[in-house]
């Protein structure tokens, strides 16, 4: 099975000389601009992460804590700086090498063949699903806003793994508290709506976003 690269600069060309090339290589690839868009493509369960340290909005050395909090796969650093104090900065931040830039096309194609061979260890890479900022890390049952996380009891986060997984499509409570609860569980499908109302709290609170969202008559989704 082909390796899964995501490429993390805000630099289109060179994001777009990169993916060719890798891709002539045997890899999958998969580009983000920013630090928003890289987020959301953890759940392509990338192998290895190219990251530029130097993006508007959120940095790299930034979203390097963020991923790292999420993904064990190895993360190499593009940049144009070279002092010991930024590479201090970014193995501290999770990082696991440099390229510095301008680089070669064979370089970096040997720098990420030998960052692969060793992470062979590590091939149990935790589930990660994300929405809008918001990371669920399904494994572990944890889930987390930037480098903050979140706390929601297990009954919760149940919901929130449901409906997260099936984006987009509506369920009545009584699917929800079948599909949680199980079907046999004796009790009244009513508690949904106050677990929705305790999720929707903490999840505005935390983001300032409204997440799921009410389909009067109809039930409940997860905004994609």
């Amino acid at each position: 099975m082909a390796y899964r690269i995501l490429i993390v600069d805000d630099e289109r060309m060179l994001t777009e000389l990169l993916s060719r090339h890798l891709q002539k290589c045997g890899y999958i690839t998969f580009v983000a601009e920013d630090a928003e868009q890289a987020i959301s493509m953890l759940n392509t369960y990338p192998d290895l992460i190219l990251l530029d340290i130097k993006m508007p909005e959120m940095d790299g050395l930034e979203l390097c804590k963020i991923i790292r909090s999420n993904v064990v796969c190895p993360i190499l650093f593009l940049t144009a700086r070279i002092t010991e104090q930024d590479k201090v900065n970014g193995l501290q931040a999770g990082g696991d090498d440099y390229i510095t830039k301008p680089f070669s096309l064979q370089e970096l194609t040997a720098r990420v063949a030998a960052h692969l061979r060793r992470d062979e260890r590590s091939r149990c890479t935790p589930k990660i699903v994300s929405s809008q900022g918001l990371i669920v890390n399904l494994a572990e049952r944890r889930i987390f806003y930037g480098e903050t996380e979140l706390n929601f009891s297990n009954r919760e986060f149940d919901i929130i793994e449901f409906l997260m997984s099936h984006a987009s499509q509506i369920f009545d409570k009584e699917r929800i508290y079948e599909t949680v609860w199980g079907c046999n569980a004796e009790g009244d499908s009513n508690v949904i709506k106050e677990h929705i109302r305790k999720i929707r709290n903490k999840l505005t609170e935390a983001t300032g976003r409204e997440y799921i969202e009410t389909v009067w008559g109809m039930g409940y989704r997860w905004k994609k």
